[in-house]
C-alpha cells in the first residue's frame, strides 16, 4: 500500500490519508496486514480479524483513488476491518464488488467521472477474499486537478452507522422512485435482492385512508441489485399479479395488525404462492431462497399501510432475529421519507395537471403556435408557476401570454391560475396590454394580503408577465411587459433578436417603485417567428442572462420555414434547457401568417351625416366582389349602417371603417375619437336612443368594443 502522503496534498484522497495517519495505530493488526502485504504475503490479506481491538483500534475509514479505467491507482485500507479486501494497485476496483452490483456501481462510478458531481452516502457491499462481505457506506469524488480519476472513501458499517446512513441517503430526494430505490439499495446490505412494492394509490400521490381490506393493488417502485431478469418477473414499474398483491397484502396485514413475516425456504414459498405463475414473478432465481416481508407503516390511527419491503437470501443464510430487527428498525424509520415523498407526488400530479390545462390548443387562421413546457426535476422544489397562452380573441387579433409567477408547489400553480384567467378575460373584453398588467398588478397585491391572501407564508410578490397582442391586419404586435425577460422576434430575412422592452420591476412591487406599464408596438411581417420563454429555458450559471437570450435568437433563427412548428419547439427545448431542471422550462413559438391582402379593407370617412350611406355603399360593393350571400350582405351592411351612425352622433372623428374575410366569417369594425363605452340598453318602449344596438346585437354572432390610443373600435362578427 501507498505510505500516507504528505499534508501539504489537496486531493479529497490525500485528506483522507491525511486523517487516516492520524488515528490508525501502527502496530498490532494494522501493522501485521502491513508487513505481510509488503512482503507480498496475500494469505495474511485474507484473514479477518475476529476480535478486533475496541476502541482507536477499531477504526472504520479508508479512501481508494481510481484512474478513468476505474482501476486502483493508490489505496489506504490499513484500518483493520478492511482486512481480507484484496484492493492491489492495478486491479479493477470492481472486482471488489459482488457481481449482480457491478452495472449500477459501474454507473455510478462513470457518472461522477463525466459530470464532476459526487454520489454520497451509498450503502454498499464489498467482498472479502473468503466470500464473507463488509458492508459500507461509499462516497465517490472526482479526484482534484491536475489529477485525473476518482477518490472513493469507504465507511464500515457499524449497525447503528448503518441505520444512519441508511435513513439520511433515503431522505435526500422528494421523487417517490428515487426514495424507493434508495430504501431497496439500503436493504441489500441484508440480503442478495431487495424490492419495493407500493401501494398504487401511494405510488401516484393519493390517499390510501379508508380503504377496505384485501383490495390492494401493488406496483413495484423499486428492484435491485439492477440487472436483465427472466421473462416473467415483476420489474420496477409494473403491477404484481392479483393474487400476489392480496397474498402479500394478507400477510403483513394477520389480525388487522401489519406485521413483518419471513419465509424460511423454496419450498415453503412455493406452497404459500401456490401457482407456477406468480413463483416466476416474485422468486428471483431457481436456487433455494428465503424472503423477509416488512410492511411500510405510517403511523397514525389506524395506521396506514404504504408498502412492503422484501428482502430475499440464500436459504443457507437463515434470517436471525437480530437481523430482522434491524431490517424492520430501518423499515420504520424511512416509511415517512416514503409518505412525503407520496404527498409531493400528489401536489406535482395537481400543479401539473392545473401548468397542461393553460397550455394553448390552437393558433387560429391568422397564426400559428406550438408550446412546450417542461416542470422542474422531481427532486427540485417542485413544479413552480410558469404559464403560457395563445387565444383568438373575438374581433380577430391574438393573444399571446407568458408568465412566471414566484415560488413553487399549489400556492404558485393557485395564482398562477388566477392570473392566467384574468388575463383571458380582461383582453376578451377589449383591454390593452399594459391595461391588463395593471389589473393583474392589482389582483397580486391584494393575493398578498395578510387578510385576503391566498396562502399563509406564499407571496407571489415579483411575479413577471408578458402580453402580446398580433393584429393580423396590420402585421403589428402590441406588447407589454411586467418584469419579464424580451420576446425573440426573427423576422423573415432576419435579424433575430429580443425585442427591446421597456423594463418594469414586475407584478406587486411596492406602490413607491410601481411605474405605468408601456405598450410598444412592433412590425412582424407574414413568416416571422416570436418566441416568448420564461427564465428556466435560458439561465445558465455559467454564462449571462444576455448571453443565453442570444443562444436562443440563435437557436429560434435557425428554425426553417417549412419546419414543423411542435417539432421545433421540442428542439429548441432540448438543445437549450439544463438537464437537471431546478425551475420550470416554458417555451411559446408563434409563427404570424395574417390575412391576405385580399381579405381586408379599408377606409378613412370624415364624422359628417353622409357618412353612413357612405359606408353603405362601399360595404355592399366589396361583398358582392367576395360574392357573399344576399342576406349575409344585407346584414352586414345594416349593422355598419347603424354603427357608422352611432360614431357621428356620439363620438366624432374621423371615422375607420374595416372589413375583414375571415375563414367562414366577416368581421366589421368601426373605429371613432369617442371614449364613451356603447351600451345594450333594456330597449323599453319610450325609449329614444340604444335601439341600434339591439339591430346589431341581432344581426351578429357577437360584438363588443376595444380601446385604443384614440378612442375606440367597435367591432362585429358575422357567420357565412
Amino acid at each position: 500500500m501507498d505510505a500516507t502522503p504528505s499534508p501539504s496534498s489537496s486531493s479529497p484522497f490525500d485528506m483522507v490519508s491525511s486523517a487516516l495517519g492520524q488515528y490508525i495505530p501502527r502496530g498490532g493488526a494494522a501493522e501485521a496486514a502491513g508487513s505481510a502485504v509488503s512482503q507480498g504475503d496475500r494469505a495474511a490479506r485474507q484473514r479477518v480479524p475476529a476480535n478486533p481491538t475496541p476502541g482507536r483500534q477499531e477504526q472504520i475509514l479508508g479512501a481508494v483513488n481510481l484512474d478513468r479505467d476505474l482501476r486502483i491507482s493508490r489505496c489506504n485500507l490499513d484500518a483493520p476491518v478492511f482486512a481480507g479486501l484484496d484492493a492491489v494497485t492495478g486491479s479493477s476496483f470492481v472486482d471488489l464488488l459482488p457481481p449482480g452490483d457491478v452495472p449500477t456501481v459501474t454507473r455510478r462510478l462513470r457518472q461522477v467521472l463525466e459530470t464532476g458531481e459526487p454520489h454520497v452516502a451509498r450503502v454498499q457491499r464489498l467482498r472479502r477474499g473468503d466470500g464473507s462481505e463488509l458492508v459500507v457506506s461509499m462516497s465517490i469524488l472526482a479526484a482534484a486537478a491536475p489529477q485525473e480519476g476518482l477518490t472513493v472513501t469507504l465507511i464500515a458499517m457499524a449497525r447503528r452507522l448503518h441505520l444512519y446512513a441508511a435513513e439520511t441517503a433515503i431522505g435526500t430526494s422528494l421523487d417517490i422512485g428515487e426514495t424507493a430505490q434508495s430504501l431497496a439499495e439500503s436493504l441489500l446490505a441484508w440480503g442478495d435482492v431487495a424490492a419495493i412494492d407500493l401501494d398504487f394509490a401511494v405510488w401516484t400521490g393519493e390517499g390510501v385512508t379508508g380503504r377496505q381490506h384485501g383490495r390492494v393493488r401493488l406496483r413495484r417502485a423499486a428492484l435491485v441489485p439492477d440487472r436483465v431478469w427472466p421473462d416473467g418477473y415483476v420489474n420496477p414499474g409494473d403491477d404484481l399479479p392479483g393474487d400476489a398483491s392480496r397474498l402479500l397484502s394478507l400477510a403483513i396485514r394477520r389480525d388487522d395488525a401489519a406485521q413483518a413475516i419471513v419465509i424460511p425456504d423454496r419450498e415453503a414459498i412455493e406452497r404459500v404462492l401456490g401457482s407456477p405463475r406468480l413463483v416466476r414473478a416474485l422468486v428471483p432465481g431457481d436456487r433455494a431462497v428465503a424472503v423477509a416481508c416488512i410492511p411500510l407503516v405510517l403511523d397514525g390511527t389506524p395506521p396506514v399501510v404504504l408498502g412492503v419491503a422484501e428482502v430475499w437470501r440464500r436459504a443457507d443464510r437463515p434470517f436471525g432475529d437480530s437481523e430482522l430487527l434491524d431490517l424492520q428498525e430501518l423499515v420504520a424509520r424511512t416509511s415517512h421519507h416514503v409518505d412525503l415523498a407520496r404527498q409531493h407526488q400528489r401536489e406535482h400530479t395537481q400543479v401539473l395537471a392545473l401548468q397542461r390545462r393553460l397550455l394553448p390548443r390552437t393558433g387560429g387562421d391568422t397564426i400559428e403556435t406550438a408550446s412546450v413546457y417542461q416542470p422542474a426535476t422531481p427532486d427540485s422544489a417542485g413544479v413552480g408557476g410558469d404559464w403560457v397562452n395563445s387565444f383568438p380573441l373575438p374581433d380577430g387579433r391574438t393573444a399571446l401570454v407568458v408568465g412566471d409567477v414566484v415560488g413553487h408547489g399549489l400556492g404558485a400553480a393557485a395564482t398562477m391560475g388566477q392570473l392566467s384567467m384574468e388575463a383571458r378575460a380582461l383582453l376578451s373584453a377589449g383591454l390593452a396590454p399594459d391595461e391588463v398588467l395593471e389589473h393583474l398588478d392589482e389582483t397580486v397585491t391584494l393575493l398578498d394580503d395578510a387578510d385576503s391572501g391566498l396562502a399563509a407564508g406564499y407571496s407571489a410578490l415579483g411575479s413577471t408577465c408578458c402580453i402580446a397582442v398580433y393584429d393580423p391586419v396590420s402585421h403589428r404586435v402590441a406588447l407589454s411587459s411586467a418584469g419579464h425577460l424580451p420576446p425573440v422576434l426573427v423576422p423573415p430575412g432576419g435579424p433575430a433578436g429580443p425585442l427591446a422592452v421597456h423594463p418594469h420591476p414586475g407584478l406587486g412591487t411596492e406602490f413607491a417603485l410601481r411605474e405605468p406599464f408601456d405598450v410598444q408596438a412592433f412590425a412582424a411581417p407574414p413568416g416571422s417567428l416570436l418566441a416568448l420563454y420564461t427564465d428556466g429555458l435560458v439561465e445558465d450559471p455559467a454564462i449571462s442572462i444576455d448571453e443565453g437570450i442570444g443562444r436562443l435568437a440563435d437557436a429560434v433563427s435557425a428554425v426553417h420555414p417549412w419546419d414543423a412548428l411542435p417539432q421545433a419547439a421540442r428542439g429548441l427545448v432540448s438543445a437549450l434547457a439544463p438537464v437537471r431542471r431546478r425551475d420550470d422550462v416554458t417555451l411559446l413559438l408563434a409563427r404570424v401568417i395574417g390575412y391576405r391582402k385580399g381579405d381586408t379593407a379599408t377606409w378613412r370617412l370624415p364624422a359628417r351625416d353622409d357618412a353612413a350611406a357612405r359606408a353603405r355603399m362601399l360595404v355592399s360593393g366589396l361583398l358582392r366582389q367576395w360574392h357573399t350571400r344576399a342576406d349575409t350582405r344585407d346584414r352586414v351592411v345594416l349593422v355598419v349602417d347603424e354603427l357608422v351612425a352611432n360614431a357621428v352622433r356620439f363620438a366624432g372623428g374621423p371615422l375607420t371603417v374595416r372589413l375583414i374575410r375571415a375563414g367562414h366569417g366577416l368581421l366589421c369594425e368601426v373605429g371613432d375619437t369617442g371614449n364613451g363605452r356603447p351600451r345594450l340598453g333594456r330597449n323599453e318602449p319610450l325609449d329614444d336612443g340604444g335601439r341600434g344596438l339591439h339591430v346589431v346585437h341581432r344581426l351578429t354572432t357577437r360584438w363588443g368594443v376595444r380601446w385604443t390610443d384614440t378612442g375606440k373600435v367597435v367591432w362585429a362578427a358575422f357567420g357565412t
